[in-house]
């Protein structure tokens, strides 16, 4: 499901830039490859899931014989012939001893009488093993392929073009940004119709009036891409769905989001979901979107929706606040809020300086690097410019330090809002 693997690209991302494991940074790099392989269509927008079974069998075109695991790594004693002797029985060689030991290969099989390969810790073997499994790969690419929906959902969307620019940023991998960038691209170009957001398209047809979701997963999404490459439209267009968002979906009465447009059909109950299911509520990531949003722009409209809806629903989170981790996130930024930081600068210069921002752990930090010779910047505020070769504009909520134009003092400055 694009989902699941919406949340945890960011989350292995994160996990190695805390701990420094390299295996939460190879998991995280292979996931993203895996996105932009399997998942995304040509014209930039992802596609929803993928089938478990092919052929009638549940994981046919995952899971591995032993026989044929032994059979594809040691080529000299499958394929290689001798005019005297024939077939050459060689012992089994260093490639499948490698594979056999990292995938745990000598016990029972771990699914329905096969192997799925699950990864195990770093073990020192990682260039065989790189080799190893990409002939593994190369053989599973003829098999018969699982089924794809290639249905494009806006809110799952907003789900992983957050997750490819968290993660690019973090993994410097300029290549993750760019799918990004192409699916939001796509979904501004296809999915935006006369000022409104549509749920979903396929094969051409775009339809279904747009839920919370939709909205608020794209604007958390817009504010990740910002931070991985800055676009002055971005930011327009991030403004615009928020504004409807608090037009069309806010209870103005008593504070939090339905999850259907006041012009929705009419329902015998219009939901106001608090609770996380499979991806996180809409309320929970509407709160923590329009406060990062808010103390990016100065805007105390986004900040006080958002208090509104933690308000609201304060009392399902302390009932039951395991089911309400998105709520609690938003509540953790709102009563702690973390750093906001604009660079503006020669883009030669901001390179540095950014990616500062991303070397060490901060959760919830927010970093834009905007070069100087932008000036359509969509209501940041104005005493937000470049002065002299670079600056840095730090605020954590509405405190704001005095400016900062060299790397020391900002090195200095991001440490205080750091962990480990």
């Amino acid at each position: 499901m694009l989902y699941d693997n919406a949340q945890l690209l960011p989350l292995y991302a994160d996990a190695w830039l805390a701990t420094g494991d390299a295996l939460f940074r190879r998991v995280a790099l292979e996931t993203g490859a895996w996105i932009m392989r399997e998942m995304q269509s040509l014209n930039g927008g992802y596609y929803s899931t993928l089938d478990a079974d092919s052929e009638g069998h549940e994981g046919k075109f995952y899971a591995w014989d032993v026989d044929e695991i032994k059979k594809l790594l040691t080529p000299e004693a499958a394929t290689a012939t001798s005019l005297s002797r024939g077939p050459r029985l060689d012992p089994i060689g260093e490639e499948w001893e490698i594979v056999e030991q990292r995938y745990g290969l000598r016990g029972e099989p771990n699914f329905e009488g096969h192997w799925h390969l699950n990864v195990r810790a770093e073990s020192g073997e990682e260039g065989r093993l790189d080799t190893a499994r990409a002939k593994l790969f190369a053989a599973r690419e003829k098999r018969v392929r699982p089924g794809r929906d290639e249905k494009i959902l806006t809110s799952w969307n907003g789900m992983m073009i957050r997750a490819m620019a968290h993660a690019g940023r973090l993994l410097g991998r300029e290549d993750f940004v760019d799918s990004a960038a192409r699916a939001f691209d796509f979904v501004r170009a296809q999915l935006w119709r006369d000022g409104r957001l549509l749920a979903t398209t396929k094969d051409g047809k775009t339809h279904l009036n747009a839920y919370l979701d939709d909205y608020v997963h794209l604007i958390d999404a817009g504010l990740a891409l910002l931070q991985a490459r800055f676009r002055a439209a971005d930011l327009d267009f991030i403004r615009n769905l928020a504004d409807i968002v608090l037009a069309r979906f806010e209870d103005k009465a008593r504070g939090g989001f339905y999850f259907t447009s006041d012009d929705h059909e009419r329902l015998l109950h219009r939901p106001k979901p608090a609770g996380d299911d499979a991806i996180p509520s809409g309320n929970g990531v509407a709160a923590q979107a329009l406060l990062r949003l808010g103390h990016l722009l100065g805007e105390t409209r986004y900040l006080d929706a958002a208090e509104r809806t933690l308000t609201a629903l304060a009392g399902a989170v302390a009932q039951y606040p395991s089911a309400h981790c998105g709520l609690l996130l938003a509540l953790d930024e709102y009563l702690n809020p973390p750093q906001t930081i604009v660079l503006r600068g020669a883009p030669d210069a901001l390179r540095s300086w950014h990616a500062r921002c991303g070397a060490r752990y901060a959760p919830g930090r927010a970093a834009l690097a905007i070069p100087a010779d932008v000036t359509n910047l969509a209501g940041l505020p104005a005493e937000r410019r470049v002065q002299g070769n670079i600056t840095a504009y730090i605020c954590s909520g509405h405190a704001c330090q005095a400016l900062v134009s060299t790397f020391e003092d900002f090195d200095n400055a991001l440490r205080r809002g750091e962990t480990g």
